[in-house]
């Protein structure tokens, strides 16, 4: 497996970022604002992530993905590396990322990656997204962001 930058001229695996954010809008917004990196295996591509300046200090990762079917194989857990290498050699001091309150697999993942809870924005799906999402028998209303001092 190797992971790499998306090039301007390639088209970004929207399939793939889907999987992550329900919104094809607001993939769309922030694929045009950050640089996206791509896990390939025999050139095909299996996860991706979208790194997102937020300030001189901070990166985020707006929305990272493994295809459903080849995840729990270390994938996520490598391209988080990557993000972090990625966003140490561009200079900032901080990684956040942000997930569902519902998203009970991922609030551990980043846990496990060395994330650290740093607030919770109450309501951020329900003014955000048009239709209600649900995972784990839970309505997806509040941002839970979790911080990673580089």
């Amino acid at each position: 497996m190797k992971i790499r930058k998306l090039s301007p001229s390639e088209k970004p695996p929207v399939e793939v970022l889907l999987e992550a954010d329900p919104s094809r809008s607001r993939i769309e917004s922030y694929l045009r604002k950050g640089s996206s990196y791509v896990a390939e295996l025999k050139e095909h591509v299996i996860g991706i992530y979208v790194l997102l300046p937020i300030n001189q200090d901070t990166a985020e990762i707006i929305n990272i993905s493994v295809k459903k079917d080849i995840q729990g194989k270390g994938i996520g857990r490598k391209l988080i590396s990557h993000a972090m290498e990625q966003s140490r050699a561009q200079g900032f001091a901080y990684l956040v990322v942000g997930t569902g309150n519902s998203s009970i697999s991922q609030i551990a993942f980043y846990q496990k990656c060395g994330f650290r809870m740093k607030e919770i924005e109450e309501d951020y799906f329900l003014r955000h997204y048009e239709k209600p999402i649900y995972e784990n028998g839970i309505q997806c209303r509040d941002m839970i962001r979790f911080s990673y001092i580089l």
